[in-house]
């Protein structure tokens, strides 16, 4: 299906979703736009059948049955395409994110339900690129977590027995690859200047780290950033000792937030970005649950610049071979492989 052919709002993206033949054809085409595989063998060899809405594969093998979930982050999910779809759709393109609660409400499921195919769609989110940050990179991080004026008497006072105000609150790093062109320069030199990087929107990249030491920050920077390239950062200690392999450049908080073209000000956008559809949407994020909260907002943070219905094509197209099981996803069982868990 070509773009002209997509929806472009949330009321026809209703509509057009609302037929569960249409959502079949829809994800049938573009998954197999070559004719329908089997997604265990890769044989076309396959029959519909019409009346259980499965495929079956002619190959000798197990599971010869299959259907448009199989193999995707739907799989096993008794809720229909014509509720999965529309999902894909709200949260993908809603700026503060969407609770599972107005799930619940709008799809007519549980909030459990809603809670569980939420996180799924987070995965398909997830950017598993691995094209290096090059440039002018900006380097921050924050703090994830309630404040002590807000917490009940008893756990506030176990927060701070800790110690300080980051006591009991998770930490936040990110990366943010300028583009486009710096208003802080006064003059541009037109020989240099390009009007495609001047329309390229700036991409972040978040992760929580366990703590900010130098070991755990440089190393951040030295996976994710090309050597050579402009590092802006404020002047936390840890990022000392980044000037051989990067030209490191900082601004102190205390005197100033902006020298120049030395500022983290895109990275501060970001967290107020972050934090409100945290405090203002989800209320409450558990500690184990929050890198999935980080790949929601870095989507539509790096893909802000496209349209409803490329958001949602980015997304549909990345739920193939990614599987989150409600286990998985609650702590019961944790694969050894996911990275993320670590």
């Amino acid at each position: 299906m070509s773009n002209e052919q997509l929806p472009a709002t949330l009321l026809e993206a209703v509509r057009y979703f609302s037929d569960p033949d249409t959502c079949l054809n829809f994800m049938a085409s573009f998954r197999w736009p070559d004719g329908v595989r089997c997604p265990r063998c890769g044989s076309d060899q396959v029959t519909f059948l019409e009346k259980a809405r499965v495929w079956k594969c002619r190959g000798k093998h197990a599971a010869q049955k299959f259907s448009i979930k199989t193999g995707t982050i739907m799989e096993d999910s008794p809720i229909g395409l014509e509720q999965w779809l529309p999902a894909i759709w709200l949260i993908t393109n809603a700026k503060n994110g969407i609770s599972s609660y107005e799930i619940h409400r709008s799809l007519g499921v549980t909030q459990k339900t809603a809670w569980f195919l939420l996180h799924r769609i987070r995965l398909a989110m997830q950017n598993g690129s691995f094209e290096k940050m090059s440039g002018t990179v900006e380097a921050d991080e924050t703090l994830i977590g309630g404040k002590a004026r807000f917490m009940h008497a008893d756990r506030k006072a176990r927060t701070l027995k800790k110690g300080r105000g980051s006591a009991g609150k998770a930490i936040v790093m990110g990366l943010l690859e300028r583009h486009g062109i710096d208003k802080s320069q006064k003059v541009i030199d037109t020989l240099d200047y390009d009007p495609k990087k001047d329309k390229k929107a700036s991409r972040v990249k978040t992760t929580v780290i366990p703590h900010t030491k130098r070991k755990i920050v440089q190393g951040e920077i030295r996976a994710h950033v090309e050597p050579g390239s402009e590092i802006f950062t404020d002047a936390l200690a840890s990022y000392q000792g980044l000037d051989p392999d990067y030209m490191h450049q900082f601004v102190d908080h205390a005197e100033t937030y902006v020298s120049g073209r030395v500022h983290t000000n895109g990275m501060e956008n970001f967290w107020s970005l972050l934090k409100r559809s945290i405090k203002g949407t989800y209320v409450s994020v558990e500690p184990f649950h929050l890198f999935r909260y980080l790949d929601e907002q870095s989507f539509r943070f790096n893909e802000r610049k496209h349209t409803d219905s490329e958001r949602f094509m980015d997304v549909v197209s990345s739920i193939v071979d990614k599987r989150l099981t409600y286990k998985e996803l609650t702590g019961e069982h944790l694969p050894a492989s996911d990275p993320s868990h670590n």
